[in-house]
C-alpha cells in the first residue's frame, strides 16, 4: 500500500509501505476512506515532536471500513463503517478505567502517527479496536465524521470542559484554526454571553464569525484591550489557547480575569513564559491536556442529529494520493484560506449505465 511517511524534520513523502495486518487479538485493520491533516502533523514535520521516528506513517484521524479484526474484537466486524479515534485505549489500565484514555498505560494513548504507523495511508492497523473505533451513526458522511476523530473532542474536552465554560461567560478563543473553530462551536452548548475569536488571518476570523463568534479581532488590533473594554476591565472568564506558540499563550494569560480559566489546547514546541509575578494573586486556573476522546460517542450523535455543523469547516478536498499537495495547502493556510482539508476516495453519487448496443 501507500502512505505518507515522515523522514525527519522537513522531509516526507507519499510512498509504498508494508501492508498492515492484525498483530494482536484486539486489533482491527481499516481501509481508509476519509482522512485529514492536523496541526499536530505540521508540528511533527517541523521537528517539534521528537518522539516520532523517521519512517513513521503520519496521521491520527480517519473514517473507513473494517476489513479484518482480531479474535478478541467484539464491537465491530468486517464491513462496518467506523471512525478511527485519534486516541487508542486499552480499557484496562488505571487511567482508562477513569476515562482518561489519552494517558493510557497499556500501550494506548496518542500512538497513531506518533509511536506507530498512522492513518494517512490506504490501510491502518488500529490496536484495541473495541474502544478505539466507533461505528458511524446513520446519516453522517465520512467527510463530516472525520472531524470527530480529533478536533471536536479535543476542542470540547481540553478547551470547553477544562475551561469550565458556563452560562453568561465571556469566552475568548485565541486561534481560529480548526481546533479554535470547534471550540467556538462547542462553547455555544453552554450559552456564554459572548465568544471572542482572535487570529491573524482574516479568512479564519470570517469563519469564526460564521460559526458563532460574537466578536472577532486581529492580533494586530490589541485583543487584550478589546476584551477589557467588553468586560468593564475584568477580562474574559475563559480563555482557550488554540495556537501553540509562546506569544499566544502569554496573550491568553493577559486576557483572563481574576478567578478565570486559561485552557491550553495548542501543541507547544518551544517554552512559554509563565508570568507568575502577575498571576499568583489572581486565582487563575491554568489547565493543559491531551484529549481523552471520552466524549466522541456523544459528539457523533449530536452531529448526526444536526446539532454540530461541520460542512463549513472543510474548505479543501483531495484524492487520497494527493497527500503532498494537501499538506502544502494546509501548511500555507494564511495564503490558501484552508481550514480543514479532507482526503478520500472518489465519490460515485450516480451510476453510469452504458447504453444497450
Amino acid at each position: 500500500m501507500k502512505g505518507f511517511v515522515f523522514h525527519g524534520p522537513g522531509q516526507s513523502a507519499w510512498e509504498e509501505v508494508p501492508d498492515p495486518a492484525v498483530q494482536d487479538p484486539t486489533d482491527a485493520v481499516v481501509r481508509v476512506k476519509d482522512v485529514t491533516i492536523c496541526g499536530t502533523d505540521l508540528h511533527i514535520l517541523k521537528g517539534d515532536v521528537p518522539e516520532v521516528e523517521p519512517g513513521t506513517v503520519l496521521g491520527h484521524e480517519a473514517v473507513g471500513e473494517i476489513v479484518e479484526v482480531g479474535s478478541d474484537v467484539r464491537s465491530v466486524r468486517p464491513g462496518d463503517e467506523v471512525l478511527v479515534s485519534c486516541i487508542t485505549a486499552c480499557g484496562r489500565c488505571r487511567f482508562c478505567r477513569q476515562g482518561m484514555y489519552g494517558q493510557c498505560l497499556g500501550g494506548g494513548g496518542w500512538i497513531l502517527g506518533h509511536r506507530i504507523h498512522g492513518t494517512q495511508a490506504e490501510y491502518v492497523r488500529v490496536p484495541y479496536a473495541d474502544l478505539s473505533v466507533h461505528r458511524l451513526p446513520g446519516g453522517l458522511s465520512g467527510q463530516d465524521a472525520v472531524l470527530f476523530a480529533d478536533i471536536y473532542p479535543t476542542a470540547y474536552e481540553v478547551g470547553v470542559l477544562n475551561g469550565a465554560v458556563r452560562p453568561g461567560d465571556t469566552v475568548a478563543v485565541v486561534g481560529a484554526g480548526p481546533i479554535g473553530l470547534a471550540a467556538i462551536r462547542t462553547s455555544q452548548l453552554y450559552t456564554p454571553e459572548r465568544i471572542i475569536a482572535v487570529d491573524l488571518a482574516d479568512s479564519r476570523l470570517d469563519a469564526a464569525k460564521r460559526l458563532g463568534a460574537d466578536v472577532v479581532v486581529s492580533v494586530r488590533e490589541d485583543p487584550g484591550q478589546l476584551v477589557a473594554d467588553l468586560t468593564d476591565g475584568l477580562g474574559a472568564d475563559v480563555v482557550i489557547e488554540a495556537v501553540g506558540v509562546p506569544e499566544s499563550f502569554e496573550l491568553c494569560t493577559r486576557m483572563v480575569r481574576p478567578g478565570g480559566h486559561v485552557a491550553n489546547v495548542g501543541v507547544h514546541g518551544k517554552p512559554a513564559t509563565l508570568h507568575l509575578e502577575d498571576l499568583w494573586i489572581k486565582n487563575v486556573t491554568l489547565t493543559t491536556g491531551l484529549v481523552d476522546t471520552s466524549s466522541t460517542p456523544t459528539l457523533l450523535r449530536m452531529a448526526a442529529a444536526g446539532r454540530l455543523p461541520t460542512a463549513s469547516m472543510v474548505t479543501h478536498t483531495f484524492p487520497l494520493d494527493s497527500m503532498e499537495e494537501a499538506y502544502d495547502v494546509f501548511g500555507r493556510a494564511s495564503e490558501t484560506g484552508a481550514l480543514k482539508v479532507v482526503l478520500g476516495e472518489p465519490r460515485h453519487d450516480t451510476l453510469a449505465v452504458p447504453a444497450a448496443s
